[in-house]
């Protein structure tokens, strides 16, 4: 086999092999596709994939309704638990919630495809356009949403629906938040994440304003003084350091920005990969930065996680399609210090690792790795730049179970909430349940007095 160039190169395919690579994981079930697969559900009266979903969305009446030639009426049972409901089912671990949950894996081991059936759905909405919420009177009351990721645009279309007005404050030049640079480029295509937050915001009474950023231009104080209520949906700003030598190299990125950065890119072949990249983590980033620079054209990947296969928080399903693109995952590996060669990356020098009284550990062992780009992908930590006197719990914002503050007027949801699981889905529900519970605080303050007699 031909050897690919050596170092880190753009164009290392043609234009044919990179849109292949890049092409839609799942493709949209057609219309026969999708009554053979709504044909499958039981239907289930107590069933056990609407508690597995974050959101409740009622997975049994919508795909019933697709069996009965309505997709149109299924989108709008989706989308009255979940307005993101179409990248969910793009993006959601479905194998680890709602389809593991389904009885037909007893008898079958084969769930119902309730992730691509969403997707049916939600498409055929969003393509004939139809908005199903009309906004309520004016309420005469303004929010403030902090982040146009899932939670923020998830609180500001039911703030909305409720009548009341929202601006929300995001830094980057895009809303979306994880959904527009966070996901890998074969999961979500034909720009679906943007035409997502146009279909959200075409209710109306939502005004966006990119490049602003808390902490930077404005605080949460600021906001205290203007608005009625607030949401902070800022996700994880930050990225985790390795903390070894040789981590300022050349060579040596963010997997969130490499997978920002490819999001973005209007040609692929732009992007420059490796031809041997080394990935450090065990998650969903991980994986999904590995997979994309072997479809970049990286000829060796490897993926070094420091415990066992059982501990990553990838799914299996992720860990088996990173495997099958021909990325190696190797465990029990934890980084010590990167090697460098005229001043750039040449290789990783791993030590290994195990469990020694529940604690993990060094063996004292080490191995080198050749590699001349290697990706962090160990965990995003919380900025809490301009957030003031906001309680905090390990690090993120500690909120009640309606996503309420320490503070009167501020809630909070999503990644940067103590106690979430990192997942779009669960962020959509945090700042829903958010909103609701903000229009009933709002409510509540402009009843009346009843007087007593």
């Amino acid at each position: 086999m031909e050897r690919l160039e050596t170092g880190i190169h753009a164009g290392r395919l043609s234009p044919a092999e990179y849109e292949a690579n890049f092409s839609d994981l799942h493709p949209r079930l057609d219309n026969h596709e999708a009554l053979v697969a709504a044909d499958r559900c039981y239907f289930c009266y107590d069933a056990p994939c609407m508690t597995a979903c974050p959101t409740s969305i009622d997975i049994p009446l919508f795909i019933r309704q697709i069996s009965t030639g309505n997709p149109i009426g299924s989108a709008k049972t989706i989308f009255d638990q979940n307005i993101l409901g179409g990248m969910c089912a793009r993006v959601c671990p479905t194998e680890e919630l709602c389809e593991q949950a389904c009885v037909r894996n007893t008898a079958e081991e084969r769930p119902v495809e309730i992730g691509r059936l969403q997707r049916y759905a939600t498409d055929a909405a969003m393509q004939a356009s139809r908005q199903f919420y009309a906004r309520a009177e004016p309420s005469g009351k303004t929010i403030a949403v902090v982040g146009a990721g899932p939670a923020g645009l998830a609180a500001a279309h039911r703030l909305a629906v409720n009548g009341h007005s929202v601006v929300i404050y995001d830094a980057r030049e895009k809303s979306g938040g994880l959904n527009e640079y966070g996901i890998a480029t074969y999961k979500t295509v034909d720009d679906f994440a943007q035409k997502e937050v146009d279909y959200v915001l075409s209710i109306g009474g939502i005004e966006v304003r990119h490049g602003q950023r808390l902490g930077r231009d404005f605080s949460l104080s600021d906001l205290q003084a203007q608005y009625d209520g607030i949401f902070l949906g800022i996700g994880l700003a930050g990225v985790n350091a390795l903390r070894i030598e040789g981590e300022n190299l050349t060579g040596v990125d963010d997997a969130v920005d490499f997978i920002a950065a490819l999001r973005q890119a209007p040609d692929k072949g732009e992007i420059a990969v490796g031809r041997r990249v080394v990935v450090l983590g065990g998650g969903m980033t991980a994986i999904d930065a590995a997979v994309q620079a072997k479809l970049l054209g990286a000829e060796e990947v490897t993926i070094c996680y420091r415990r066992g296969k059982e501990q990553m928080n990838a799914s299996e399903f992720e860990q088996d399609l990173a495997s099958s693109k021909g990325v190696i995952i190797r465990h029990w590996l934890a980084p010590k210090s990167i090697l460098s060669q005229d001043g750039k990356v040449a290789a990783i020098e791993v030590e290994y690792t195990k469990i020694v009284d529940g604690r993990l550990v060094g063996t004292g062992e080490t191995g080198v790795i050749a590699a001349d780009q290697i990706f962090k992908a160990i965990g995003q930590s919380f900025d809490a730049s301009g957030l003031g006197s906001l309680r905090m719990e390990s690090g993120r914002i500690a909120v009640d179970g309606e996503g309420h503050t320490s503070l009167d007027g501020v809630w909070a949801g999503g990644d940067c909430v103590f106690g979430g699981d990192d997942l779009t889905v669960s962020a959509v529900a945090h700042g829903r349940d958010a909103a609701e519970s903000i229009h009933r605080a709002l409510t509540a303050a402009a009843a009346p007095a009843v007087a007593v007699a």
